[in-house]
């Protein structure tokens, strides 16, 4: 016999088909095997047959799993018109072929063809596939061993009987009265879903049966939903990565692009087919990139952000790539979102620029206020004091701790003042004390308050310190050399934790304010003798502030002697004229009690002096003078005792407080108690600030 008339049909298969794909081949229709390309090109083609698919789905095998594992190797080859190979001995299967296209398989034992001709009842009782044949009537004349499986009957149940009573959805009886084969219609047994192949059956030339071919297709629609919904999924994936404003760009676990979405193309300006299946590895070396976050998460396990610079168009994007792992926790895919920052990058750019513009305008104008008067009191004239001054300016746009220094009559007070009014604190309170003013056993209370009932005299509902007057604002520690080692500690508590206890309580209570503090004295030198602690004083020393004496900026004398003048003529109701070698006198003095020696002189003159112009004979003798010129006599004391007593008293008070500075060692020099010094100094306007 010729192979044509027992070939049964097939269908072609691609290489790189997966089990989907060829479920719904043969599934679907009346094909036996798949015939796909050999391994090799002298090699004969290979085979999926029905009954291997079928079996490889029920162990579990997914539709997207490829059909490679499951191909055999054919026996052979043949034509349609070939014999049927009888003579060689062995089973074996072979792909008939036509011009190159397969048309079916011949899987026949040799020696059992006659039986395949003779008795092809024990073939189809053979097939997995139901089989049924009915009559004219509709009366079941055959059904195979699948069919009775499915119709839970004996064959002698089966045959005779009306197919409607077996399979009630059944349309075998419309081929009859058509005469027209149907192929792939579906019809339900018990739930289950099957696709029916159905033919008529003819006899000198009327149809007189029919025929049906039902195929099982439950795993397929199972299958074909999960690749549906696989499909819908992956769908809205790529919508949604498509839709994003954000560019992605994905890649498996070895660094290999496989997405990238338009909104990527358009801020980085690289189309997706210059990249797409190229390793991030070969993108920076061909110079794509200055470098790449993906081969960071390679290496790191973590996601990483980093700003990347586009060499093509220079456009600077920050990149965030994150890993996503698989059941073993190895990297399989990492998402990187792009973001344009270049504009940010412009306008931060612009920010730093316009930054630098308002400090340097700020700066000028600290300069141009440097020129004269800042403030009410603060005249500044040389060059040194521009310094300082621009120095105090720029501290007081910060919150910092400022330690002030120089000699008694600098100025420390006004600079302290200065810091203040130009500082965010500028509205709040600046509180003011010398820590050298008020005796060590009334010192902690002033600062820190007392609680009711802290000691005898105490008021009952206690006091607030001066740091809680101060709140929001700043405190001004003068004279902070002379506070007593048993303060200290607690001073240093408020500066490390901005918290004070009042005397007598319990509770912390915490405070917003910002110290400032002066002294005339060598405070690391005191820190080597241990009069001074030396972790407070590296707490107060965070910025320093130094103003110079006025023996270093002399050129400013001049200047400051005519402000002054001007200034008590004003007060006094006066015309007084200070004289060229009075002026000469001045410059060659060294002014220890700087500025306010010098302020304290001029209104001494100003008030003293009996004629409108003051000369070089009366200034005091300790003043020296060009060409060894020594002054006269000091003016005419005031008439009167009480007025001779006070004008002495006050020079007495003048002259010490111009040279020590501090009340206290005033009070030493002078024999008298401490608070008799500050009271004396407030009764002739003294300023004891350091």
């Amino acid at each position: 016999m010729r192979v044509g008339e027992l070939m049964q049909a097939a269908v072609e298969l691609p290489p790189d088909c997966d089990l989907a794909r060829a479920a719904r081949a043969l599934l679907s229709g009346q094909a036996q095997a798949g015939v796909a390309p050999g391994a090799g090109p002298d090699l004969p083609p290979r085979l999926l047959t029905r009954e291997t698919l079928l079996a490889a789905l029920a162990a579990g095998r997914g539709g997207a799993d490829p059909v490679e594992p499951l191909l055999q190797a054919a026996t052979g080859v043949l034509g349609p018109e070939d014999a049927c190979p009888e003579a060689e001995p062995g089973a074996g299967t072979w792909v008939v072929e036509s011009q190159g296209r397969p048309l079916g398989v011949l899987t026949l034992p040799p020696s059992c063809l006659s039986l395949a001709v003779e008795r092809p009842q024990a073939i189809l009782d053979a097939l997995d596939n139901p089989v049924v044949v009915i009559d004219a009537q509709g009366l079941v004349t055959y059904g195979n061993q699948a069919f009775l499986r499915l119709a839970r009957l004996q064959r002698a149940e089966v045959l005779g009987r009306p197919l409607k009573t077996i399979l009630a959805d059944s349309q075998l009886s419309r081929i009859i009265a058509t005469g027209q084969a149907e192929k792939l219609a579906w019809i339900w047994v018990d739930g289950v879903p099957y696709v029916s192949n159905r033919g008529p059956l003819t006899a000198g030339g009327r149809t007189v049966g029919a025929v049906a071919l039902l195929q099982d297709v439950s795993e397929l629609e199972a299958v074909t939903q999960e690749l549906d919904r696989a499909r819908q999924v992956s769908g809205e994936l790529d919508a949604i990565i498509e839709s994003s404003f954000d560019g992605i760009f994905v890649t498996d676990g070895q660094g290999r692009t496989t997405k990238v979405n338009q909104a990527y193309e358009r801020i980085t300006g690289i189309s997706r087919e210059e990249v797409l299946g190229r390793s991030m590895r070969e993108l920076v070396d061909a110079g794509f990139y200055d470098e790449s976050v993906s081969l960071k998460v390679m290496q790191t396990g973590v996601p990483e952000t980093i700003v990347q610079t586009i060499k093509r168009t220079g456009k600077t994007i920050m990149v965030t790539g994150n890993p996503v792992r698989d059941e073993t926790g190895q990297i399989h895919t990492i998402v990187t979102n792009v973001r344009d920052i270049t504009e940010l990058k412009r306008l931060e750019l612009e920010l730093e620029r316009a930054e630098e513009l308002r400090s340097q305008y700020e700066l000028e104008l600290s300069r141009t206020r440097a020129s004269g008067h800042i403030g009410p009191k603060l005249l500044v004239k040389s060059q040194h004091m521009r310094e300082v001054l621009e120095l105090a300016l720029r501290l007081a746009r910060v919150d910092s701790t400022v330690l002030i220094q120089g000699e008694s009559g600098v100025g420390k007070e006004l600079f302290a003042e200065l810091i203040h009014s130009h500082s965010r604190r500028g509205a709040k309170p600046l509180v003011k004390i010398s820590c050298a003013a008020i005796p060590e056993t009334l010192l902690e209370s002033e600062l820190f308050g007392y609680a009711p009932g802290a000691f005898t005299g105490a008021l009952k509902s206690g006091k607030a310190g001066l740091f809680e007057v101060a709140e929001g604002g700043t405190i001004f520690l003068d004279e902070i050399g002379e506070m007593p080692l048993s303060l200290q500690a607690k001073m240093l508590r408020v500066l490390q934790d901005r918290e004070i206890v009042r005397l007598g309580g319990g509770a912390p209570h915490r405070v917003d304010v910002r110290i400032v503090a002066a002294t005339n004295r060598d405070l690391a030198a005191m820190v080597q003798v241990r009069s001074f602690r030396g972790d407070l004083f590296y707490r107060l020393n965070v910025v320093p502030l130094t103003i110079p004496p006025l023996r270093e900026r002399r050129e400013a004398i001049p200047h400051l002697a005519r402000h002054y003048l001007e200034r008590f003529n004003q007060q006094h109701g006066l015309d007084k004229r200070l004289g060229p070698r009075v002026m000469e006198c001045f410059a060659r003095h060294d002014w220890p009690g700087n500025v306010r020696e010098l302020e304290n002189l001029i209104e001494r003159l100003v008030v003293t002096t009996p004629g409108p112009d003051i000369g070089p004979e009366h200034l005091p003798q300790d003043l020296a003078c060009p060409g060894g010129f020594r002054p006269g006599p000091a003016p005419a004391a005031p008439r009167g005792l009480r007025e001779t007593v006070e004008a002495a008293e006050r020079a007495a008070l003048e002259a010490a407080i111009a040279r020590l500075g501090s009340s206290r060692q005033v009070a030493l020099a002078l024999g008298v108690n401490q608070s008799t010094v500050v009271r004396k100094a407030r009764k002739y306007g003294l300023s004891l600030d350091a």
